[in-house]
């Protein structure tokens, strides 16, 4: 396994999952100069970090770069088959079906008073 330069960055073994889902460059044109391993780590130092694009180290690729593929992958649904491949290879792996067969959704209502601001903090008995 190779180490990366940041805890973010992918290991070999999770390149290997990952790189599968990646669309191949666009066939007539020039070839890709970026390397798509590098694209990827830097989209997770963004999404670990919180950094803004444009705080990108400098050892990784422009930032112009790697928002231009993160934008192109999500227009294209890149990132959808992505998670809906690693859902699937997970519930396979644990012995389940590929897709589920229920959702279970949570939400919690919390009651209010009708009233609002400083009326319900406001004693007027006095």
């Amino acid at each position: 396994m190779t180490q990366g330069r940041y805890p973010s960055d992918l290991s070999d073994e999770q390149w290997a999952e990952l790189k599968i889902y990646i669309p191949a460059g666009k066939p007539g044109g020039r070839p890709r100069s970026a390397d798509m391993r590098e694209i990827v780590n830097a989209l997770l130092y963004v999404l670990r970090s919180g950094c803004a694009w444009r705080m990108l180290p400098h050892d990784l690729p422009k930032w112009q770069t790697v928002y231009t593929y993160f934008r192109a992958w999500q227009e294209n649904g890149v990132w959808q088959r992505m998670l809906d491949g690693l859902r699937e290879d997970t519930r396979i792996a644990q012995g389940r079906n590929p897709q589920p067969s229920a959702v279970i959704i949570d939400s919690q209502s919390v009651k209010t008073t009708r009233k609002g601001g400083r009326a319900v903090l406001t004693d007027t008995s006095a």
